[in-house]
């Protein structure tokens, strides 16, 4: 008997495809996977939280590795939304704080605005948010500090969450992820190069092994 996609899976999915992947056309093969999975645990039980984040997250990965407009623009709506709804979800709050950080590393300030709606103000607050509110799990003050760290390799509160990140609890897979790119992030910022920080921090992120 196949076995049936669950939101948990379509989670697992993601990881796989933003961390592991090798090419764009197997990453995005998971990432199709994944909202197939999260849309079978919609129609089981509509309005899931967990299946409507990671809805959201793969429609914004899609667009990441296709670079539609459309599907970054929806993947930012349907993060609003579910922040209006539990505007103390870490979970979310991540993900819309990597959205806005992402898309002005991406395209600059300007013109992520202006194209995306991406800023840079909206994104750090929603990050903030969701390391207060995440548990000490290294995975929220690893993500924040990578993309701050991506945008301005001298960024104080960088630095900070990565040291943070590194003395955080470790119990996911992603959290063990997240201490380990913090732990090489500031190995490069006490060598003092920022040019190899920068990047550094873009490939430890989701699909940065892709750029």
């Amino acid at each position: 008997m196949a076995q049936v996609a669950t939101a948990a899976s379509a989670r697992d999915l993601l990881t796989r495809a933003s961390f592991y992947e090798d090419s764009r056309d197997t990453a995005l093969a998971r990432v199709t996977e994944a909202q197939a999975a999260a849309g079978v645990a919609l129609r089981r039980s509509p309005g899931d939280m967990e299946a409507l984040l990671m809805q959201a997250m793969a429609l914004g990965y899609r667009a990441k590795l296709t670079g539609n407009r459309a599907d970054a623009v929806g993947a930012r709506k349907q993060f609003e939304l579910l922040t209006a709804r539990d505007p103390r979800d870490a979970d979310v709050l991540m993900a819309l704080g990597a959205w806005h950080v992402g898309g002005v590393n991406r395209l600059g300030g300007l013109v992520g605005r202006t194209v995306l709606g991406a800023q840079k103000k909206v994104g750090f607050d929603a990050l903030d948010r969701s390391v207060a509110l995440g548990g000490n799990h290294a995975l929220y003050s690893g993500i924040a500090a990578l993309l701050r760290l991506e945008m301005d390799p001298s960024d104080p509160r960088g630095r900070s969450l990565a040291e943070a990140a590194t003395r955080a609890s470790t119990l996911t897979v992603l959290d063990r992820l997240m201490q380990r790119s913090a732990t090489a992030v500031l190995a490069s910022l006490r060598a003092g190069n920022a040019d190899a920080t920068k990047a550094l921090a873009s490939r430890l992120l989701p699909f940065g092994r892709l750029d």
